[in-house]
């Protein structure tokens, strides 16, 4: 995997607004932030995207989706959240380490664009 932005804030070589970490993941404030609340979850182990995640990484996975979760309750996020994971080019990821947006304290629409 090429380095990335996200490298260098897990290495803390970047300055990040950093709300949540351990051994396994960091979760810090988008500097565009879509939401009053926009939050990118990554994992310290670096996968490109979802679809280069294999079998292996099962609980790595898990473990962000509930690391979602408590930093949503950590964040006050009583009313609802979205969390988008974009994979790919088309899908609109544009840092090629897996992340996940968790976004909140607003009204979602639907169809997202």
């Amino acid at each position: 995997m090429t380095e990335t932005i996200f490298s260098k804030i897990i290495r803390k070589e970047i300055p990040a607004d950093i709300v949540y970490e351990d051994d396994l993941v960091m979760a810090f404030r988008d500097v565009n932030p879509q939401a009053p609340v926009h939050i990118l979850i990554i994992p310290k182990r670096p996968i490109v995207s979802m679809a280069d995640a294999t079998p292996e990484d099962t609980e790595l996975l898990g473990y962000l989706l509930l690391t979602v979760a408590r930093v949503a309750a950590q964040e006050g996020l009583k009313e609802g959240y979205r969390i988008v994971i974009n994979t790919g080019k088309d899908g609109g990821q544009t840092v090629f380490h897996l992340h996940l947006h968790l976004l909140g304290q607003r009204m979602m629409t639907w169809p997202p664009g």
